[in-house]
């Protein structure tokens, strides 16, 4: 699979200077991690972001926003936000706000030994 990487630029342009966001090639697309955590990322033509899960459920009434089912079945805490729903920069940016929000919210990954 790819992505589009004129989302992916998009993103680049919304994210804060002083985050600190590694990206990594996943699932055929990209994804921007956040202290080793996915944040928000790009598979095919759309928008991952990933939310508190108890905010998820009120996301989906949003237009073009519909569980990720990357795996057959809905994952927990990842929506798929489809062009429509990031046409504008400041849509974008809210998305991409949200996710790093969340993101930042969640405890520290344990280091592999």
């Amino acid at each position: 699979m790819a992505y589009d990487k004129k989302i992916a630029e998009q993103i680049r342009e919304v994210l804060p200077p002083t985050t600190h966001i590694e990206e990594r090639k996943m699932f055929g697309g990209i994804a921007f991690l956040l202290d080793g955590k996915m944040s928000v990322g790009v598979l095919n033509d759309v928008l991952v972001a990933r939310v508190a899960p108890e905010d998820a459920e009120k996301l989906l009434s949003t237009k073009g926003v519909r569980p990720m089912d990357f795996t057959g079945r809905p994952m927990k805490g990842f929506l798929y936000v489809e062009q429509e729903a990031i046409s504008t920069k400041a849509a974008l940016k809210k998305w991409v706000d949200r996710s790093l929000s969340y993101t930042k919210s969640l405890p520290q990954k344990k280091k592999k030994r």
